[in-house]
């Protein structure tokens, strides 16, 4: 018996490690306990694998006290004792509809252990491309297979590959943008965690094609699990051989090296990543050169992110045309998202391009929490845009997504429902573009600045006429002069909620209302006379005394007073106080 322990930051977060070094306490009959990364079943962390002649028993949202009844069934066999804890048939539909290529080793094998990712075929594909095939092979292969950058501009991988090989210079180098910065985005960092070395095969074999000697990954600080398991899956190739002088026995030799990254949204973009890597501020650079003929060092160099590699390795070992057979004539094989807000299954899902956003959303994601309405799903992050639900049924992929004015971006998935005031949401995303613009150009550093004064008078109540085509003005401006990709795409969700949701605009403009209710300028709480019992519980939670009131008798809230908190209306059980 081997029981596996989800330890990916989620799982982690939510005690899995406790529940191990617990479980190691009690006498298991022999089985092993070992660990693995996230499976992608976020909602349902901890999570513990019990594999059992074959057979897998999923047992979720495991507590430290339960490590004692995993432990009874390990000595006894009994399933009786953990029945609570199976994973029902309906959550197990959250991976079963799923296909699975970068994440398909994820929660599976452990990530510290070099030897379980050789038992599951690991570096076959690097053995393949050193032993059997030129450079030019392998970006054919890669060319046949349609892989685009998963990092958000969807570029042909191979078209950048072909341009580094082809440059001048003995020296290239071959750069992993590890950088996810888009909020709620959490793809990259739980393929590092949990399969490591995929990563690694996948730039070794980038690195082969475009004769680099020299492989970087450029990650975030956040990720301190990432980092740790990265260094050491990196420290065990090298002991075998996998990474340094003559790889494999042939004449390819590369190294690794991991540059931490301060955490600047901008270096998502690859020229200012080359700058953050040089030890200079991350600010985009002018392009031509592009980094294909002056990168890294002013060297060759060529950069992909961390989802785009992990699909290499699977692509050399099963063909080009097995990755075309899946997705759409313009979007090829399969997309990784990160599914989080208010839909009931969150986490990570790798589906086929040409499924759709019902397919994601409520198929696999199961719907809205609390049954609640669909509004709108943010997709690409803060250079992505507000798709409505009106166009639930939009194909996913690269041409249909752009259609609607939001983009594919690396993978992040916002889901909202009507309690979700979209003024605010793009306010939101204005305020992180806003922080996070390098200042290097003014279109970008001073309109964001002032799109997000605007924004921030129409949630306040101040909003005047003229302030929605003020903002649509800005908008264009600064898609029309900003340097890179953080500034043209930062008007994307203040364009599309424009776009879909005008009337909320208008509402909050002319009316002072949001209808959500979210913006507590313009949300008013009173208490119906006819619904209040007078229990005083509302009182009692005011952090401000602002209601008052007679015991058993209908209290009132004086306005002036009131900081709209909504503690009150949290905390009535008869539906007396009234949101408006």
């Amino acid at each position: 018996m081997r029981i596996v322990i989800g330890e990916g930051s989620c799982g982690i977060a939510a005690g899995a490690e406790k529940i191990r070094k617990k479980l190691l306490n009690y006498d298991l009959n022999g089985a092993e306990v070992t660990i693995a990364g996230c499976i992608g079943m976020c909602y349902l962390e901890p999570i513990v694998d019990i594999y059992d002649n074959g057979e897998l028993t999923r047992l979720v949202k495991v507590q430290e006290d339960d490590a004692e009844k995993i432990a009874e069934y390990a000595k006894t066999g009994d399933k009786s004792v953990i029945e609570r804890l199976i994973v029902s048939d309906e959550d197990s539909q959250f991976l079963k509809k799923q296909t699975r290529i970068a994440l398909r080793r994820c929660g599976i094998v452990n990530p510290e252990e070099i030897d379980a990712f050789l038992e599951d075929d690991g570096y076959s594909a690097l053995k393949k491309v050193l032993n059997e095939m030129t450079p030019e092979e392998v970006i054919e292969v890669i060319k046949i297979s349609g892989l685009a950058g998963r990092g958000g501009a969807g570029f042909p991988t191979w078209f950048k590959w072909d341009a580094a090989r082809k440059s001048d210079g003995e020296e290239k180098y071959l750069i992993c943008n590890a950088d996810e910065g888009d909020p709620g985005a959490f793809m990259d960092r739980a393929v590092i965690e949990s399969d490591p070395h995929n990563l690694i095969e996948g730039m070794l074999i980038g690195a082969y094609a475009i004769g680099a000697k020299h492989a970087v990954v450029y990650v975030r600080a956040e990720y301190p699990l990432a980092i740790k398991r990265l260094e050491r899956a990196i420290k065990q190739a090298q002991d075998k051989g996998i990474i340094g002088s003559n790889i494999f026995g042939s004449d390819f030799s590369c190294d690794f090296t991991i540059k931490a990254g301060a955490g600047a949204f901008v270096c998502g973009e690859e020229t200012a990543l080359i700058e953050s890597l040089e030890g200079h501020r991350g600010m985009p650079r002018l392009k031509p050169p592009f980094p294909a003929q002056s990168g890294f060092w002013n060297k060759p160099s060529n950069i992909n992110n961390v989802e785009t590699f992990a699909n290499v390795s699977w692509i050399i070992n099963n063909g080009g045309e097995a990755f075309a057979a899946m997705g759409t004539e313009n979007s090829k094989g399969t997309k990784v998202f990160a599914v989080t807000g208010k839909v009931k299954r969150s986490g990570l899902v790798e589906i086929p391009m040409g499924k759709t956003l019902r397919d994601v959303i409520f198929d696999i994601g199961g719907g809205m929490k609390g049954d609640r309405e669909f509004k709108a799903v943010q997709m690409g992050g803060p250079s992505g845009g507000c798709i409505p639900a009106s166009l639930i049924d939009t194909v996913i992929d690269y041409k249909a997504l752009g259609a609607t004015g939001a983009i594919m971006g690396s993978g992040g998935m916002v889901v909202m429902d009507e309690s979700t005031c979209m003024v605010g949401m793009a306010k939101f995303f204005l305020d992180f573009t806003a922080k996070e613009s390098c200042g290097k150009c003014i279109h970008c550093r001073i309109g964001t600045t002032r799109m997000l004064e605007i924004l921030t008078r129409i949630t306040e109540g101040n909003g005047q006429a003229g302030d929605i085509e003020l903002l649509e003005e800005l908008c264009h401006a600064i898609k029309d002069g900003a340097l890179c990709g953080l500034g043209q795409t930062a008007p994307n969700p203040v364009l599309t909620t424009i776009k879909y949701f005008k009337d909320e605009y208008i509402d909050h403009i002319e009316n002072k209302k949001c209808t959500a209710g979210e913006c507590r300028e313009l949300v008013k709480y009173e208490i119906s006379a006819d619904k209040c019992r007078g229990c005083t519980l509302c009182a009692r939670s005011c952090p401000v005394n602002a209601i008052t009131g007679s015991v058993k008798e209908p209290h009132t809230i004086d306005t002036d007073k009131c900081i709209k908190c909504g503690k009150c209306y949290e905390s009535c059980r008869f539906g007396a106080i009234v949101k408006e």
